[in-house]
């Protein structure tokens, strides 16, 4: 049974028999291509080869077989000559990308397509690179998850207008193959968020049950969900889910649960600040700001973003290590520049702290303290409160700027390794007002409008309402 709400999702998300037609054939094209071209089997995999894509993706996961014995060196060579004769074959264009080893993104006849070379081998226990493990997916699912495809769908949707689809760094959410997996275990739609509903941090999975005993899994896998990969028992399909993702996924489910709204299954469009809006927002606030903007490393996303989380929470200890109160803090990866933005109680502290010393009794120590504190600078000290030795010292930095833009200090801290290598290229530090950048307006929008997708669903459930008890089968909603 499905809601009005979903009976009208599917009839807009389900592929027509065109679409489905152009892409089966482009499918068959393509595999024609690299016999013709490369000698060697190919075969498509991904949502498009399981039928669980959504209406107007136009993505085509191509996977070039080669034999097991072929070096890496050649399978590299030959994978990108062999795609790129193929994307000259059809009068495409080509870039370059990189996994575990490169590959070609290219458009091809208005298809988005990935031309990916793995070897051809008969167990993930034979795996060479992790791509060869792919097909094995296709395989696993393609039969299975049929009969469930119109939950699939409906599954991608509500996470993707929810905000928790991707397992990309940026969004550390559930992959498509995660969510046909959830939806294969529970046994469609309502029933994942159901279970969503009740999920708690390490909740395991295990669909082909090669671990009876769980507490082996949890020795094994130590993120939040854990869906062992039924195609490969050493591998979590679910690494990539983070704790925030794993709890707004849960929020969501039970959300929709409660009070059902198509709003769950609709993308809020992004939202950008003026400088206005940041000017208000800041002052609103009453709290001080100090970022680093330097130019993005020539990396793509899922290596610069890692590194960026990495040295935002390095830099935010360097931060309190000096006495700041740091209340906030966040980071952008812009296609020029990126920024580290720090909130913080105040930018500016006084000139000097308190340093607590031992008890009188410890003889050693004590003379220790009072030698290196006997001359405080003009400030008080070394005296005695409640048995222990204080003193009063001047501080380093009174202003967070000047930490920041001190390099010693700055690269004392664990940066990630390409931020570090762009930040002694030159980096500016920012106070106050002058954080303001147009490159991140869409940043300062999501920092000073921070809200749970699962409470901006809930409130625009408010215009909802109407019988929720239509029924649509699949093919209904065809």
């Amino acid at each position: 049974m499905r809601n009005r709400y979903e009976e009208d999702v599917l009839r807009e998300i389900f592929p027509s028999k065109e679409e489905e037609q152009a892409v089966e054939e482009m499918g068959e094209k393509l595999i024609a291509a690299v016999a013709s071209v490369a000698g060697i089997p190919a075969m498509v995999t991904g949502s498009v080869a399981r039928g669980t894509w959504v209406k107007g993706d136009k993505d085509i996961d191509l996977f070039m077989l080669f034999p097991p014995e072929t070096e890496r060196e050649e399978l590299r060579e030959r994978g990108l000559a062999a795609g790129y004769a193929v994307v000259e074959m059809f009068g495409g264009t080509a870039g370059e990308k990189y996994a575990e080893h490169p590959y070609l993104n290219a458009v091809i006849n208005g298809f988005d397509v990935d031309l990916v070379p793995c070897y051809q081998i008969n167990s993930t226990s034979e795996m060479k690179c992790a791509v060869d493990r792919t097909p094995f997916h296709t395989r696993y699912l393609k039969e299975k998850i049929t009969p469930l495809r119109a939950d699939v769908l409906l599954l991608k949707q509500f996470c993707k207008a929810g905000g928790v689809y991707g397992s990309d760094h940026t969004t550390g959410g559930l992959s498509g193959y995660l969510c046909e997996l959830l939806t294969l275990f529970y046994g469609g739609f309502t029933e994942v968020l159901s279970a969503a509903a009740g999920f708690r941090p390490q909740t395991i999975i295990d669909i082909e049950q090669y671990y009876p005993d769980k507490k082996a899994v949890s020795k094994l896998f130590s993120e939040p969900l854990i869906v062992v990969d039924p195609t490969d028992k050493t591998r979590n399909v679910a690494a990539a889910v983070t704790m925030t993702k794993l709890a707004e996924f849960t929020a969501l489910a039970r959300g929709y649960l409660t009070r059902p709204s198509k709003a769950y299954f609709t993308a809020e469009p992004q939202v950008f600040f003026s400088k206005e809006d940041f000017t208000l927002a800041v002052s609103r606030r009453k709290t001080a700001f100090v970022s680093l903007t330097f130019k993005t490393p020539e990396f793509v996303e899922d290596t610069v973003v890692p590194q960026l989380k990495k040295t935002e929470e390095s830099i935010a200890v360097l931060l309190k290590d000096a006495e700041f109160s740091v209340i906030r803090s966040g980071f952008s990866m812009g296609k020029e520049n990126s920024l580290l933005l720090f909130e913080l109680q105040s930018d500016t502290i006084s000139s000097f702290t308190i340093r607590e010393g031992p008890p009188v009794w410890n003889v050693e120590n004590s003379e220790r303290f009072t030698a290196k504190y006997a001359d405080c600078g003009g400030f008080a000290g070394p005296w005695i409160s409640r048995g222990r030795w204080y003193a009063e010292t001047a501080r380093k930095y009174t202003e967070a700027s000047a930490l920041l833009g001190d390099t010693n200090a700055l690269f004392s801290a664990a940066l990630g390794k390409h931020i570090r290598l762009s930040l002694e290229g030159g980096f500016a530090v920012k106070t106050g007002l002058s954080v303001w950048d147009e490159e991140f307006s869409a940043f300062f929008a999501g920092y000073f409008t921070k809200t749970a997708s699962s409470i901006r669903k809930m409130q625009a459930t408010e215009g909802d309402s109407g019988d929720l008890d239509a029924v649509c089968d699949t093919n209904a909603c065809r």
